[in-house]
Parts: C-alpha cells; structure tokens; sequence
C-alpha cells in the first residue's frame, strides 16, 4: 500500500476514534499513534467526562504510545489526529520527537499547524515534524460541523 492510501487507512481508525467521542457528547476529535504499521494507542477527547483540559485526543494517545513502547521518545511513530493540533498538543508532539503528524482539518480557532501558529514549522525547536494536512479532511471537517449544530439545537430546544 502506498503512503497515501496508509494515511487514508489510519486516519479512517481515528475517524472511528472521534466518532466514539461524539457518542459520548466529547467534541469528536480522534487520534492513533501508528509504529512500524501497527496501531499502538488510539484515543478520542475526553474533557467533559474527565473534566481534565488537558485530555485531547493526541495527549492521551501520545501517553499511551509512551507506556506501550516504554519510552517518551516517539521517534518511530507517526500521529494521526482528525482536527489540526493546539499548542499544548502540538508541543506535546514536538516533546515526545514525534517524526510526522497528519491531521484531517484545520482548527481556525486554536490551529498550531498553520491556522493561528505553525509550531512545527519554527526552527527555533530542536525537533522537526513533518506535516501532511486535509486527509480525510472533509469527513474530518463534516463531522465536527454537525456536532456543533446538533448541539446549538440541543441548547436551543432547551431554553
């Protein structure tokens, strides 16, 4: 398989992740951790059910992938997450040499890969990410958009 069809392949399993996230009323954001074409950590946000601001996607796979290898140094991994990173994870990215991250789409809002930052492009880090965007990136895009309306008009029925 090549790498544009391995990309599609685990960012589908991330897709899953993050549609298990929208089950549980979590905006739906998915992440594996991929080494040497295995999954070895997958996650999904869990801010509202842990009430912990820390708990996106990336920072519980990248968690995971660390105890699984036995090691903070992720330097044979790659990182596939459905919405582009913030700071806190981007940085996370950086700190665990993470070699290559793919997302699905942009995060106007809090992007650290292009939207508002572009931490994985400043050569002031001692470690390079290499970055491929918009894969699966519509579904990726669509499934955020439909959380967000559905709830509006949850909230909305509500009042």
């Amino acid at each position: 398989m090549d790498k544009e069809g391995r990309d599609n392949l685990f960012m589908a399993e991330a897709l899953g992740e993050a549609k298990k996230g929208a089950l549980a009323d979590e905006v739906p954001v998915g992440a594996v951790i991929v080494h040497q074409e295995i999954v070895i950590a997958r996650a999904h946000n869990l801010r509202e059910t842990s009430q912990d601001p820390t708990a996106h996607a990336e920072m519980l796979a990248i968690r995971e992938a660390a105890g699984k290898l036995g090691t903070w140094r992720l330097s044979d991994c790659t990182l596939y997450v459905t919405l582009e990173p913030c700071v806190m994870c981007m940085g996370a990215i950086i700190l665990a040499r993470l070699p290559r991250l793919v997302y699905g789409c942009r995060d106007p809002r809090a992007g650290a890969v292009g939207s508002i930052y572009d931490l994985a492009a400043d050569d002031r880090f001692n470690h390079r990410v290499e970055v491929t965007e918009g894969v699966l990136g519509e579904i990726c895009s669509g499934m955020l958009s439909e959380f967000f309306f559905s709830l509006r008009r949850r909230k909305k029925a509500a009042t």
